[in-house]
């Protein structure tokens, strides 16, 4: 059984706008949200970043039965591990106590947010092994007992958490590689992605379970044109080829490389669906569910939420339930 998720996108919303973005995608019936975790947006044109431990928290009061994952966080660079696992069981507890499920979904990150500290950009294959060990810290402090860890990577003294939940939070991994979706298999919980990535099928391959989890990007406006210079004004980022999002240092550098980017090109993207036909929405879910997801997630571009909340639970949620 597949669960629909709707994005609270914190490069372009405010802390206090998120929050209410999570309250309306429980009330038009989405399963869980999706909050990313960012120091920097893209593009300066998405124009927010806010701290999302604290939005976390505020969400964690404003909601009933939405459960909420970070999709995701990289817990190498900017953030120490023992301070992740700190915050992650606060916020895992504060959901814990309203029946709610935590989700901690940690990946290898990008450069725009991880150098901010002025610490080097490792290659991934570093920063892969970092991960490891960074779950690894983690998971040791959340079992509430004193620890102390001396790694290749991390060092913690005499650690312990007294605020923890019942349950650990699932702990996904995030992948778009094999190489990745196989580590992922070894020591995560679950696995994330963003867009239909055959990856996952790597993932059960080599034996991973738990939930798996991908993001469907969509503009949705009563005209699609409407949509497409929406999508082109606030999300090009998501055309650039290769490695650029995790080797580009500043927004800035971003927007110049989205000079590339054409207006046609968003049209034509199989990665953002613009078309305000219902039944192109409900056939992309089911993309994501025929490649092995059982947790799809909406971001909608732009300024227009409830509209687009209000499109998916008349025409696109009962398809699925």
């Amino acid at each position: 059984m597949v669960e629909l998720g709707y994005t609270l996108s914190s490069e372009e919303h405010g802390p206090t706008d998120l929050v209410n973005h999570a309250v309306s995608a429980e009330e038009h019936g989405f399963d869980f949200a999706s909050i990313s975790d960012h120091f920097h947006p893209w593009i300066g044109q998405q124009g927010h970043a806010p701290f999302v431990w604290s939005t976390l928290g505020g969400i964690a009061a404003a909601t009933d039965d939405l459960d909420v994952g970070v999709g995701v966080t990289c817990p190498i660079i900017r953030y120490p591990p023992a301070l992740l696992a700190q915050a992650t069981a606060t916020v895992a507890k504060m959901f814990e106590d309203s029946d709610q499920q935590f989700y901690f979904g940690v990946g290898t990150g990008e450069n725009l947010n991880e150098h901010v500290l002025g610490d080097h950009w490792p290659p991934h294959r570093v920063r892969l092994d970092m991960l490891e060990e960074a779950v690894d810290v983690i998971r040791k402090l959340w079992t509430g007992e004193m620890v102390s860890h001396h790694g290749d990577h991390y060092t913690v003294e005499n650690a312990r958490l007294f605020t923890l939940p019942d349950e650990n939070p699932p702990l996904c991994v995030s992948a778009y590689g094999e190489q990745t979706a196989r580590h992922a298999a070894d020591f995560g919980d679950g696995f994330w992605s963003v867009g239909p990535q055959d990856v996952v099928e790597t993932f059960e391959e080599e034996g991973g379970e738990g939930p798996k989890f991908s993001q469907l990007t969509v503009c949705y406006a009563d005209d699609e044109d409407e949509a497409v210079e929406t999508a082109y004004e606030y999300w090009p980022n998501s055309l650039l080829p290769g490695q650029l999002a995790t080797e580009l240092a500043t927004p800035k550098f971003f927007e110049q490389a989205c000079q590339m980017v054409e207006k046609e090109d968003v049209r034509e993207a199989d990665s953002i669906v613009t078309d305000p036909d219902p039944q192109t929405h409900v056939e992309s879910v089911q993309e994501f569910i025929d490649a092995g997801y059982d947790h799809v997630y909406v971001h909608q571009i732009g300024a227009e939420q409830e509209r687009a909340m209000e499109f998916y639970e008349e025409n696109v949620l009962p398809e699925f339930r």
